[in-house]
């Protein structure tokens, strides 16, 4: 069927649907594979499910130009695709939308699967895999649910080139820190008088939620491949706990540190470690269980670039709220925290208790604000000047900083054993933390 600039085409399924592929140029929409006339192809799988009773139902439009966003929607079509009486959501089998690019693709872009959000008029990606590659003339949209979608082509931040080294950057350091983060807990437990500090407690609970973090993150993508749902759900769920526990343990560490360097005196807190583990680890817990209870699949299949997908956040606000607004809240704080570590350490440099200045003192003193800046985790924010001319830069220091967190924390650690040995009175360490070692 064919009126205007609308091609469409119903099918009523005869007996139990195993699937159906349907085609369509400018003229008309047809059932069958696609032929070389064809600029849109649909696999529809079986898992939709449709019976006698129910019309499949294929269209495509064209939308006005002035789309609500700033990125152009290809050719300004929008390709439908329903069933009458369902609402078809979260298919395991995922519906495939093959689309000729007609238009050239530059390199300054590269084409994003959307759908149209009727509610708000936007266009959203929820639930699509956009399958590309630069080489290619066509792209291929895989959801998981069906409504109406398009393609826009939006600006491409990086390179195909430098996405790539940056994925081999992040899970090469993220293994290292792993392993790294690993050996720092086995020293934590074979060591007893280690074990006996507040502070090295603290790290300790920041290193395993590293350790945790890192395990979600570098199997999702092989998890994402798999047709498991409960598998990929159970994945984006851990992925997302565990980074917050990452953040809620910086924060804690900056509170810490302010326990330690502005209230000295009097600041005894009564089962201080268990009120910070309630926090550290419970916080995360009721975040992600608020968002499993208002709607589960908000997790699932994420995608990443134009070829590979995780298994994390699906909704851009939920992202939004339960990641980027909980850093942007810890990273603000622990700057602030930061800058009185570093007020503290020079005005302890000015004063007459260490004595003359030495280049060993400035040493130590530069090597204990790196290892705060790790702690603190400082070094995530470079996420915030990763843009414009900064964007490649930006992008690779922080893949690289990032991904190497565990390593650092892991000689931090060695270094304090290291200063704990060399420490000739045992009343040192007991006297930095006495108010909270309860």
């Amino acid at each position: 069927m064919s009126i205007g600039r609308l091609v469409a085409v119903l099918h009523r399924p005869k007996g139990r649907f195993k699937g159906l592929e349907i085609s369509a140029n400018e003229n008309e929409a047809k059932l069958g594979k696609a032929d070389t006339n064809s600029k849109v192809s649909v696999q529809l799988p079986g898992g939709v499910d449709a019976g006698s009773n129910n019309m499949i139902v294929f269209c495509m439009i064209a939308w006005p130009e002035e789309n609500g966003t700033t990125d152009v929607l290809h050719e300004n079509r929008l390709v439908g695709l329903s069933v009458q009486g369902k609402n078809i959501s979260g298919l395991q089998e995922r519906v495939n939308i093959t689309i000729n690019l007609t238009m050239g693709v530059n390199a300054t872009h590269k084409p994003s699967c959307v759908f149209l959000d009727f509610s708000t008029q936007t266009f959203r990606s929820d639930g699509c895999l956009t399958l590309w590659e630069r080489s290619q003339c066509h792209v291929t949209c895989s959801c998981d649910h069906l409504t109406y979608f398009g393609v826009l082509l939006v600006s491409a931040d990086l390179s195909q080139k430098d996405l790539e080294i940056q994925t081999y950057i992040t899970l090469i350091g993220c293994s290292i820190s792993l392993f790294a983060l690993v050996l720092t807990v086995l020293l934590f437990i074979t060591n007893k008088k280690v074990r006996a500090d507040v502070s090295m407690k603290v790290h300790i609970n920041l290193a395993i939620a590293l350790i945790l973090l890192n395990l979600h993150f570098l199997p999702s993508h092989a998890v994402a491949a798999l047709p498991s749902v409960g598998l990929c759900l159970y994945m984006a769920l851990s992925l997302h706990y565990s980074l917050l526990a990452t953040f809620t343990w910086m924060a804690l560490e900056g509170f810490h540190l302010y326990l330690l360097l502005v209230r000295v005196f009097n600041i005894y807190i009564r089962r201080y470690l268990l009120k910070l583990s309630v926090v550290g680890w419970g916080v995360p817990a009721v975040i992600v269980s608020m968002v499993v209870i208002i709607d589960r699949d908000t997790y699932g299949h994420v995608s990443v670039d134009n070829s590979t997908a995780i298994c994390y956040i699906g909704n851009d606000t939920v992202k939004m709220v339960t990641t980027v607004g909980v850093f942007c809240l810890v990273f603000a704080f622990n700057v602030i925290m930061l800058g009185v570590t570093v007020r503290r350490v020079v005005s302890l440099r000015q004063s007459k208790e260490f004595g003359q200045r030495d280049c060993n003192r400035a040493k130590r003193d530069f090597c204990t604000l790196l290892g705060v800046t790790t702690l603190l985790g400082i070094t995530w924010g470079l996420v915030f000047f990763s843009f414009g001319y900064l964007t490649t830069a930006g992008l690779y220091l922080f893949a690289i900083l990032n991904s190497l967190q565990g390593v650092f924390i892991f000689l931090w650690f060695v270094l304090s054993l290291r200063k704990a040995g060399n420490s000739a009175s045992p009343t040192k360490t007991s006297t930095e933390t006495p108010s909270t070692n309860n």
